[in-house]
């Protein structure tokens, strides 16, 4: 029988040069598969220019390349877009994109005229650069698998989320909150695993980052409500929910989030709030009023993700990983 092929997880450290990296969740999901992080090298020029060389043969091997594409943005996807290009040319027989923050997810069509559906213009580019594959934590729309060519896998970190919550409250003064109509399909999720009622906040958006909530669906009188999102932006729209739902006599609101974006004055709108707790990943670093927050608790998704790359690798499903 032939012998297994390493797992190497390739991660740009590129929080040296730019302070916006994202180290410690790949040296975890490193840790939990056992396998030293792959060496590869990446400066900036003076003009502003990515200069990238992997560092070790990966000729046949079977590559993971980690990178969220998280503030900023650009910078991010074009480092990944570099780092599979110098793997491609590098003869790696099969590389992976592992994407614990997939940016641009929420372009995802054209709601106006002569605009660009971003996120299929990024899937594009993956698939261009070299990516044999996708992994995926939380898209915010499950829609985006259909934009690529290649394989998808699309974990949830529901699982990490529901073993938190679970017990921290009874199950019969706990109401879980989709914050919108297109959340619905993920808060039932999480509602029919805590196995407690499902309310939905109603909500019209006037501008871009801006929402006005306006009404509830659902009773949440003398409950304590959990509302779940795939990620929290300026905290807008979460704030605004959780004042509805008190208004409409919760007893208390907390909140559940994947992606940790927090752009903005998202951190002071979520303190000066009623907000009892927000739970978030560490698929995207917090910044420094952001980790130092009381109210914000950092969940980590290494162990899942390291688990889904293990399957990939051995040729395993990962559908146990899903809620």
């Amino acid at each position: 029988m032939a012998a297994s092929k390493p797992i190497r997880a390739l991660y740009s450290d590129y929080k040296i040069f730019s302070g916006t990296a994202n180290p410690a969740l790949t040296r975890e999901i490193c840790e939990s598969l056992g396998c030293p992080l792959g060496s590869a090298m990446i400066k900036l020029f003076n003009d502003g220019e990515t200069h990238l060389q992997i560092l070790e043969n990966v000729r046949g091997a079977d590559v993971f390349v980690v990178q969220p594409t998280c503030t900023p943005v650009d910078h991010s996807l074009m480092e990944l877009l570099l780092m599979l290009d110098a793997l491609k040319r590098a003869s790696a027989e099969r590389i992976t994109a592992v994407l614990p923050y997939y940016g641009y997810a929420r372009q995802d069509r054209k709601d106006k005229p002569r605009m660009p559906i971003s996120a299929k213009l990024v899937a594009s580019l993956l698939e261009t650069a070299g990516a044999n594959r996708v992994l995926a934590l939380d898209l915010h729309a499950a829609q985006i698998q259909g934009f690529f060519d290649i394989p998808v896998d699309h974990l949830f970190a529901a699982p990490v989320m529901i073993e938190y919550f679970d017990g921290r409250h009874k199950a019969e003064d706990l109401t879980v909150v989709s914050p919108d109509a297109g959340g619905v399909e993920r808060a039932r999720a999480f509602a029919k695993r805590l196995n407690v009622p499902l309310a939905i906040i109603d909500k019209r958006r006037t501008e871009v980052n801006v929402a006005e909530v306006m009404n509830i669906i659902g009773d949440v009188e003398g409950q304590h409500c959990l509302i779940v999102d795939d990620l929290v932006d300026t905290a807008g729209t979460l704030v605004k929910g959780v004042e509805a739902l008190l208004s409409q006599g919760a007893s208390g609101v907390s909140a559940c989030a994947t992606h940790a974006v927090l752009s903005g004055n998202a951190v002071e709108r979520i303190v000066s709030s009623p907000l009892e707790e927000l739970v978030v990943t560490n698929s995207i670093p917090l910044g420094g009023n952001a980790a130092r927050c009381g109210k914000i608790r950092v969940m980590s998704v290494a162990g899942l993700l390291g688990r889904a790359i293990q399957s990939i690798h051995e040729g395993g499903s990962i559908s146990t990983l899903f809620v």
